[in-house]
């Protein structure tokens, strides 16, 4: 059995109940979503590139990785293309709400006092705090007030440096780099079996304006799913990228999570 894996799911219980019950070592958990990445990528690609983060950054912190959560909150059309779109397969808000505070509730009650949220899907973030906000809260009632909760989305590690080095025509901005060159650089270096890139679809970025119409406009989204060209991607800007986030992550849970 893989009683040195970096996956918690993989440890036998004995091994894994060693590791965690005295607080010291840090949980990492990825959450991403099923959402449609174009024609070029599957649409698992926000749970692949957090899971691989953190295998790569529990390695070197000593962490253990927590089973991903595999689907996120709803695709918004300004920054995911939208949720109307076939294949993304959404929740509700007060669902990952609950799911996320009753997961980081049972990881306390083995013991663990570090946590980090690995997040891969943009949609995810305010109710990954909703989540973390009710654990601690209901954590506190019972007495336990020690749990250190860290969150980061790896993009945000992606320094005014390395765009200017990704993106030598001008960078089009976080909100629409949905399924363009960030994400299929990884995949490329990562996941290269995965991408077609002679399918993507070379296109403008997207353009919307600045209110949202509820249900979605399907006009507004670009028909390849996108919301920005994938087709400068490389396997080459995928290894910069793992190196530049790799490395921030890897600091910041180091400076959050000291000894």
């Amino acid at each position: 059995m893989p009683a040195d894996s970096v996956f918690a799911a993989e440890l036998p219980w004995p091994d894994y109940d060693a590791k965690v019950r005295d607080g010291a070592v840090p949980i990492l958990i990825p959450i991403g979503s099923m959402e449609q990445h174009g024609h070029h990528m599957p649409m698992h690609v926000d749970v692949l590139l957090p899971v691989e983060f953190a295998r790569r950054v529990a390695a070197q912190v000593g962490a253990l990785v927590a089973p991903p959560f595999t689907y996120g909150y709803k695709s918004h059309q300004k920054s995911g293309g939208g949720n109307h779109l076939p294949g993304t397969t959404s929740l509700d808000g007060s669902t990952l709400v609950a799911a996320l505070r009753d997961v980081i509730k049972e990881f306390a009650r083995h013991g663990v006092r570090k946590i980090c949220l690995v997040n891969g899907h943009f949609e995810n973030s305010w109710f990954i705090i909703e989540g973390i906000d009710l654990a601690l809260r209901e954590l506190r009632w019972s007495g336990i007030d020690d749990v250190k909760v860290v969150v980061l989305s790896y993009w945000d590690f992606v320094d005014k440096a390395t765009i200017a080095k990704l993106y030598p025509d001008g960078f089009p901005g976080w909100d629409i780099e949905h399924g363009g060159v960030l994400e299929t650089s990884l995949m490329l270096a990562l996941h290269p079996h995965m991408v077609h890139l002679e399918r993507a679809i070379d296109h403008a970025p997207a353009s919307f304006p600045p209110y949202d119409v509820y249900p979605p406009k399907p006009e507004w989204t670009p028909q390849s799913g996108t919301l920005s060209s994938p087709k400068q991607a490389s396997e080459e800007k995928g290894r910069i990228l793992l190196d530049v986030c790799v490395r921030g992550i890897v600091d910041a849970l180091r400076t959050e999570f000291p000894g």
